[in-house]
């Protein structure tokens, strides 16, 4: 009699993924979890110790400091090019960041893993999207420096889902829905193809970026619920605890009610 093969183990999948430097071997191995979801088991506990080299990147873009990246005028072919660059590293930063999220923590429902494969794979698009319009551009990822500020707050929150929800996806990822209409306004009176091309790509973007922000505002009210906490004022004290940025309006307050913010939230942001 012969035994059938144990199934592959998403969270050890989406780890093995995340550790690829390699960013187009990443947005694939990025889409294929995400379409074979269905037959991975998923582990309750996984005992694996964080390995070192996370998150998987390529040797460029050059990574410094935000304060230490040149800001340049969207109206010199060049300028435009730096500042899809720096959109597109965001996407990429986002695959690692989804796929972070689902191989970390431990003890979730399974539509919690399921959940941030579907947003690996939409942040995967969105990169791909990116990339191809630099690179009828002349450019290509890596050929401007970047900056590390996402995946800072994502080393911070790495022991606890609790801080990771609130601080990762509703907050740092929550300014993307505030940014956007404005870099699109700013990319509309640049007028050129290119510019225009890069609206278009934004649009869908932020029509993903709700939803992505939505489930993070879910499973942060799921824990909260869990632990017997009150959302609002937990949010308040993980932000305090782990130092994260004060947001700033204008802002989109459309796109984050459509996100899951509740009234409340918004009248704390005073903006």
């Amino acid at each position: 009699m012969t035994l059938s093969a144990s199934p592959p183990e998403l969270r050890q999948q989406a780890l093995a993924a995340l550790l690829q430097p390699d960013p187009q071997k990443k947005v694939l191995l990025a889409h294929t979890l995400h379409a074979q979801a269905a037959m991975f088991s998923i582990a309750d506990r996984l005992q694996i110790d964080p390995p070192a080299g996370l998150p998987g990147c390529p040797a460029r873009p050059e990574l410094r400091s935000h304060l230490d990246v040149p800001k340049r005028s969207p109206y010199t072919p060049a300028g435009l090019a730096a500042l899809l660059h720096a959109v597109t590293h965001i996407e990429f930063n986002a695959i690692n960041l989804a796929l972070d999220a689902a191989w970390r923590f431990d003890g979730m429902p399974r539509a919690y893993y399921l959940d941030w494969l579907r947003v690996a794979a939409e942040e995967a698009h969105h990169f791909s999207l990116l990339r191809a319009q630099l690179q009828t551009m002349g450019h290509d990822y890596g050929d401007f420096p970047a900056h590390t500020g996402l995946w800072d707050m994502t080393h911070k929150t790495a022991d606890d889902v609790l801080a990771r929800m609130a601080l990762v996806p509703r907050t740092l990822e929550a300014r993307g829905l505030d940014a956007t209409p404005a870099m699109q306004a700013k990319l509309r009176k640049v007028g050129t193809p290119d510019a225009l091309a890069a609206v278009d790509i934004l649009d869908i973007i932020l029509r993903d970026e709700i939803g992505h922000v939505a489930i993070g505002n879910q499973w942060y009210r799921h824990v909260c619920g869990e632990r017997g906490l009150d959302p609002v004022a937990t949010y308040a004290a993980l932000a305090a605890a782990y130092g994260a940025p004060r947001l700033k309006g204008p802002f989109n307050l459309d796109a984050r009610r459509a996100a899951g913010f509740d009234e409340d939230e918004l009248t704390l942001l005073g903006g």
